[in-house]
């Protein structure tokens, strides 16, 4: 039973609550009043009887053994985890690894975010705190802490940036300076929008030339041995099916017709007839780009910009695009490309001129014949 034990005047922290934790445990706390200690006790026995106590001493735990311990647990792809770790001990465990999980406070990691966004992007700095936050939130799943530290953190603001697509001559040119075997990678991805992962693990069962139509329901997330290791799509948005145009049909075509297909019927890989690595095309990919005066930092992804801005020059709708892409809701969509879209200005004073106009020009000539009748 929870009781207070006066420990006499002699005693700077005087009054001792005593109490039972749910494993029937007993475990005291010392306070300098009274009234503190009776709060305390009367707080364990509520967070006991609804399912929240937390014992005082889990949250000793510095967050590097808690997050390794979580790290280890979780379901990630290669390319995730790796980032994942790397996160983890360039930038949290420098700062806050030997810290107590219930020692870290708020102003620890304002400082943290500080020093970050002094050598490092806005995104990066972003995506650091918010893996802090996620290891945070388990610890209080896991019962080890009652509350978060990351609570009005201000983080510093990201630039917009408008994309820029390539043109379609620095796409052609980009394709003919890639080795040959990379070739059709390039107009897949400027004709179909497809990611680097979505591309580099599509397989000929994806593709159906008849139908003119390619399925995107995986992606490659790793080699082993030079065999392709497939995942789920980015997210479920991204399963999907796509229009295949003519002109990609014909280069991939082609490119069966001279390096044939790999394992598990990849359609392309590299000089050896294995899976492709990321970061070997990547760089491939790079000194291509670096010739035609592509911007450091924009890779294959800038072959998607290309195809979405495709859609929206021709007409196709915010809908579309966003099915074509596997966005996962319009808004991502309109927040990357809507400065894209045709103004319509012209379709808007159209509009107006051509409806609204005539019937206030008859009211005009209707108005006028009834002023001449009545004089």
């Amino acid at each position: 039973m929870a009781h207070i034990q006066d420990r006499g005047r002699d005693h700077k922290l005087r009054w001792q609550a005593r109490y039972r934790d749910p494993s029937s445990r007993e475990r005291s706390r010392t306070f300098e009043r009274r009234i503190d200690a009776d709060r305390f006790l009367i707080s364990v026995e509520s967070a006991k009887l609804d399912g929240g106590y937390v014992d005082p001493r889990a949250g000793r735990v510095t967050f590097r053994e808690y997050a390794e311990d979580w790290r280890g647990r979780q379901l990630w792809r290669e390319s995730t985890a790796t980032r994942i770790e790397s996160d983890l001990r360039n930038h949290l465990y420098p700062a806050i690894g030997g810290m107590a999980l219930s020692g870290v406070r708020p102003s620890d990691l304002d400082v943290l975010v500080k020093s970050l966004a002094g050598r490092l992007a806005p995104s990066t700095v972003e995506g650091v705190y918010r893996l802090a936050a996620t290891v945070f939130k388990s610890a209080i799943r896991d019962r080890l802490i009652t509350v978060t530290p990351c609570v009005d953190v201000k983080l510093p603001e990201k630039p917009r940036r408008e994309v820029v697509p390539l043109t379609v001559d620095q796409v052609v040119e980009v394709a003919d300076l890639m080795p040959d075997r990379y070739r059709a990678l390039i107009v897949l991805g400027a004709g179909t929008g497809l990611r680097l992962s979505e591309a580099l693990g599509l397989t000929l069962d994806r593709v159906e030339f008849l139908k003119r139509k390619v399925t995107v329901d995986r992606q490659l997330v790793g080699v082993e041995d030079g065999d392709p290791r497939f995942g789920p799509p980015k997210r479920a948005a991204s399963n999907r099916v796509v229009p295949l145009p003519e002109t990609v049909a014909v280069s991939l075509s082609r490119h069966l017709e001279k390096y044939g297909e790999g394992p598990d019927r990849l359609i392309f890989t590299n000089a050896t007839g294995r899976s492709i690595y990321r970061t070997s095309f990547s760089s491939i990919f790079r000194r291509a780009a670096d010739e035609v005066g592509i911007a450091k930092g924009d890779g294959f992804h800038e072959l998607r910009h290309h195809y979405a801005s495709l859609l929206i020059s021709s007409g196709c709708s915010v809908t579309v695009v966003q099915k074509r892409l596997g966005h996962a809701t319009a808004q991502e969509t309109l927040d990357t490309y809507s400065h894209l879209w045709p103004d319509d200005d012209e379709k808007t004073t159209y509009a107006v001129d051509s409806v609204l106009g005539p019937a206030l020009t008859r009211n005009d000539r209707g108005m006028e014949g009834s002023e001449g009748a009545s004089k």
